[in-house]
């Protein structure tokens, strides 16, 4: 999220300093003590930025959302450049992978975060602490509906810090009362947040939502996620942004079609030896064209890379397929002055084709270095998304009609055919219809997972290993060995 402040607190620190008070009368710069904090409503404020500022690390779920599946290959300089990348697309990943321990660790921060804010929610009261706690709530469930997506069973941790002791007494909690815990959280945001909030980037009840539905459906809970998903489309608020490939660009942000989404700036530099410190999104950069010299876009890293599979599983009349992926050389083919044109192929893999929805592009490059400093949101869940969620449940359900009208809004959209399908085809088409609308968004290795389609569609899964990505070895090490890893790792 775009973000006003910082928020940095080391617990009783104020006691290392007690001896020296009759010697120097000066308070440590930049230190609070964790008890004696939120006092002020400005201090409840400052938690909650410092809870949404986790978020930043979307860029990871961006990847392997896609890289782990059909639609894209890791890329890159070389097969060890960021090489657990390369390991998640081959399905050879283990339990020691820099990535997997990053969306672990980061997605815990964020957590531990909320949990702080939580631990003190009752210290004092001042109108609108209530609004703070639904969205607290809310990036909770986030931060752990990441988490169980990922690893299935994992340790849960609420409304407390832990010191390191405890965290070796600590259980895995079974994934069914991690969700459980986020259905909680979202129905508390539910209640208590309003429908619109008029702060840029901050969540509300149509986030929460939203998110609740996806929640149930990844449950195959069909029947409440119909309901909850419902809720946000009866609620009028949104509609299908008219022209798709106006979604994509940065001038574009903040439609109809925004249900949640994660702010970025181009406005801060960012470092590689610091990516949860970025304030851009480093997947347009990392997505963009390796020393790319020519209109319309900029060099980037060649991360992320489209198949021809995902090419080819559009219609040729279907204005998503060129939205959603760069076919490079036709692109240059049809410019003016092609032969002045010019870019480097990687050796992590080359497919001729590149993430048309998040890559650098000329007029949105931030401050260097412009690699890691995107302007562009990262749309974790958008208005199509809801009404093919919806679809999927009604058709679960049974409910074809209110199914078909769901979906043929979106294809209509498109100017795409109206389906006419029902019973398991019906189905079928939704799950299609998935991969085109929202492919390059990071959604379709979880969707091929939850669907019991990724056996049969990508390379090397193996069912019953596959499902769930391993436990960082180093975290169980950590923990004092306690956690049992995931089958086959």
């Amino acid at each position: 999220m775009k973000k006003t402040s910082k928020f940095i607190w080391i617990a009783a620190v104020g006691l290392a300093f007690a001896a020296c008070d009759k010697f120097l009368d000066v308070q440590p710069r930049y230190v609070q003590d964790a008890e004696n904090y939120f006092n002020q409503p400005e201090d409840y404020e400052m938690a909650l930025t410092a809870a949404y500022d986790l978020l930043q690390t979307s860029y990871l779920t961006q990847w392997i959302g896609e890289i782990a599946s059909d639609n894209a290959i890791a890329g890159g300089e070389s097969v060890t450049d960021t090489e657990g990348l390369h390991q998640i697309e081959g399905m050879t990943h283990n339990a020691v992978n820099n990535e997997l321990r990053s969306v672990f660790r980061w997605n815990y921060a964020g957590i531990a975060r909320v949990n702080y804010l939580m631990e003190f929610k009752d210290k004092i009261n001042f109108e609108g602490k209530e609004q703070i706690i639904g969205q607290a709530r809310f990036l909770r469930a986030y931060y752990y509906f990441e988490l169980v997506k990922y690893f299935g069973d994992v340790p849960m941790v609420i409304d407390q810090r832990l010191g390191a002791d405890e965290v070796t007494k600590l259980d895995r909690t079974p994934a069914a009362e991690v969700y459980a815990q986020i259905e909680s959280d979202l129905r508390y945001a539910c209640a208590v947040l309003p429908w619109s909030n008029p702060v840029k980037g901050r969540v509300d009840k149509a986030a929460a939502l939203a998110l609740l539905g996806k929640a149930q459906l990844y449950q195959n809970k069909f029947a409440e996620s119909a309901t909850s998903l419902d809720s946000v489309i009866d609620f009028g608020g949104f509609a299908l942004v008219e022209n798709y490939a106006d979604l994509w660009f940065d001038a574009n942000e903040f439609n109809s079609e925004t249900v949640f989404d994660i702010e970025y700036s181009g406005l801060e530099g960012g470092s590689y030896g610091c990516f949860v410190c970025l304030e851009g999104n480093a997947a347009a950069g990392f997505n963009g064209i390796r020393q790319y010299d020519g209109p319309v876009y900029g060099d980037g890293n060649s991360y992320n890379l489209p198949t021809q599979d995902l090419y080819d599983a559009f219609d040729a009349a279907d204005p998503r397929r060129d939205v959603t992926v760069l076919d490079l050389d036709a692109f240059i083919a049809a410019q003016a002055n092609p032969s002045s044109i010019s870019y480097a192929i990687g050796g992590g893999g080359h497919t001729g084709f590149y993430n048309n929805k998040y890559i650098k592009r000329q007029g949105e490059i931030g401050l260097p270095d412009n690699d890691l400093t995107s302007p562009l949101n990262y749309k974790v869940i958008r208005y199509a998304d809801v009404l093919l969620m919806a679809a999927e449940a009604h058709a679960q359900n049974g409910n074809s009609s209110t199914a078909l009208a769901y979906l043929n809004e979106v294809r209509n959209r498109v100017s795409m055919p109206a389906i006419t399908s029902g019973g398991s085809q019906l189905l079928e088409d939704i799950y299609a219809e998935r991969r085109l609308e929202l492919s390059g968004e990071g959604l379709r290795f979880w969707d091929l997972v939850r669907t019991g389609k990724a056996a049969s569609t990508i390379s090397n899964f193996q069912s019953g290993k596959h499902e769930r990505f391993p436990l960082p070895q180093v975290e169980i090490d950590l923990a004092g060995g306690n956690w049992a890893q995931n089958p086959g790792y």
